[in-house]
C-alpha cells in the first residue's frame, strides 16, 4: 500500500514539475528575444479581404511580413510576422520573439533606439527624414 502512495506521489511530483516547466518556457516571456527590423513593404503578402475566413495561421491578421531581422548581438534571421494594417515603409521595428510561439508583439522604435549591432546593418535615416511614430 504504501509503494502504491509513494509512486502516485511521484507521478503527480513530474506532473507539477513538468507543468511549471512548460509554462515558464512558453508562457511566461522568460526566453523572449528581442528581434530588430525595418519594413520593406515590397515583402508583404495579404490574406484575403475582408470578412475572409483567416486559413493562414497568422492570427486574424490580414497582412503578414517576412523580414530580416537581427538580435541585439547583430545575428541576422527571418523572421514572419502580422500586422493588420500596412505599416510605414522604412520604419524600425522592435519584434518580441518567444521560442515555439513566434512574435508576440512588435513596436516601432527610433534608429537611436536600435543596439549598436543592429545599427551596423542600416543606414541612419537623414535628419528629419525619420517620421513620428504612430500614435
Amino acid at each position: 500500500m504504501k509503494k502504491t502512495g509513494l509512486l502516485w506521489l511521484g507521478a503527480a511530483a513530474v506532473v507539477i514539475a513538468g507543468a511549471i516547466l512548460c509554462w515558464t518556457i512558453f508562457f511566461s516571456g522568460f526566453r523572449d528575444t528581442s528581434y530588430y527590423t525595418q519594413v520593406d513593404n515590397t515583402r508583404i503578402s495579404r490574406h484575403g479581404g475582408q470578412g475572409a475566413v483567416d486559413l493562414s495561421g497568422n492570427g486574424g491578421m490580414e497582412f503578414s511580413y517576412t523580414l530580416p531581422s537581427y538580435d541585439e548581438n547583430g545575428r541576422q534571421e527571418d523572421i514572419t510576422f502580422g500586422a493588420s494594417r500596412e505599416l510605414r515603409e522604412g520604419a524600425f521595428l522592435c519584434l518580441t520573439v518567444r521560442p515555439g510561439r513566434g512574435v508576440m508583439t512588435w513596436a516601432e522604435v527610433r534608429y537611436d533606439e536600435l543596439p549598436p549591432a543592429v545599427r551596423a546593418h542600416y543606414n541612419a535615416p537623414e535628419d528629419g527624414q525619420e517620421a513620428p511614430r504612430d500614435p
